[in-house]
């Protein structure tokens, strides 16, 4: 593993959020960043035998959130300095945690995948819950566009990656809030692509193989990085508690509607 890129000037580390194979990711603050919390992405924290697949992962997530822009609701890109990626942090809780059952909640998710899809982007990751979160006042927001392809033209292909983000965003709504699921949308979640159906069949296997046994991945790895900031905060939360006279115990566990994170 070889030393990454020097930070950019006045970068402050508040904290270290993951570091893996692929890279080390950081949450903290930069003047020229303006007053923001900042999550720097060091690709060249990353090991030798894996490095060019970071490099691609990083050039990649730095194409699509360049195309995006400066959005709320996904992370934008403030800087790729030296190959690093500095973007902006998003309040939320993941899916797993928040658990929307609002159906507000899924026709705001709807408009932000015509948003991204009308940019020809696609997201190519949302079968995972922690690449959606819940922001504080409810509304959606996406992140770890790391396998987020940029398209030139509406293709065939293009079309195909687009249908199944919607598929896969249908799924979470029939977990959650399957009342609210129109006739139209259970037919799209009951019919995947055929590439989806090849990629079941064929090489889920591998990649779930190479991803959780040998690289370690989780389902959740999407969201990995806010556990340590929400574990912090609930163990200050039982430490004010213990203080003003009350027992740690007493601390209630991470909630189910959106919060500060």
């Amino acid at each position: 593993m070889r030393k990454g890129p020097s930070p950019i000037p006045g970068w402050t580390v508040d904290k270290l959020l993951k570091a893996d194979l692929f890279s080390k990711i950081e949450l903290g603050r930069a003047p020229e960043l303006g007053d923001r919390p900042v999550v720097r992405r060091d690709i060249g924290h990353s090991r030798w035998w894996v490095r060019p697949l970071a490099l691609w992962l990083g050039r990649n997530e730095g194409k699509a959130l360049k195309r995006l822009g400066m959005v709320d609701w996904a992370p934008a890109l403030l800087s790729d300095s030296g190959g690093d990626l500095y973007r902006a942090w998003i309040d939320g809780h993941p899916m797993w945690d928040a658990q929307p059952r609002d159906p507000a909640y899924y026709a705001q998710a709807f408009r932000l995948l015509r948003k991204i899809h009308r940019l020809n982007i696609a997201h190519n990751d949302l079968a995972k819950e922690p690449n959606w979160l819940v922001r504080p006042d409810g509304s959606p927001a996406l992140i770890d566009f790391q396998i987020a392809s940029t398209h030139k033209a509406r293709s065939w292909w293009f079309r195909t990656l687009a249908r199944e983000d919607l598929r896969h965003l249908l799924k979470h709504k029939r977990k959650y809030c399957p009342e609210a699921m129109t006739a139209r949308e259970w037919a799209i979640v009951k019919s995947p692509s055929p590439a989806s159906r090849l990629w079941r069949k064929y090489y889920k296997g591998p990649y779930l193989f190479i991803t959780r046994k040998i690289l370690h991945w989780s389902d959740r790895e999407g969201a990995h990085d806010r556990s340590f900031v929400e574990a912090e905060a609930q163990g200050k939360a039982a430490r004010r508690q213990f203080d003003d006279g009350g027992t740690a115990s007493q601390t209630p566990t991470s909630p189910k509607t959106p919060d500060r994170t």
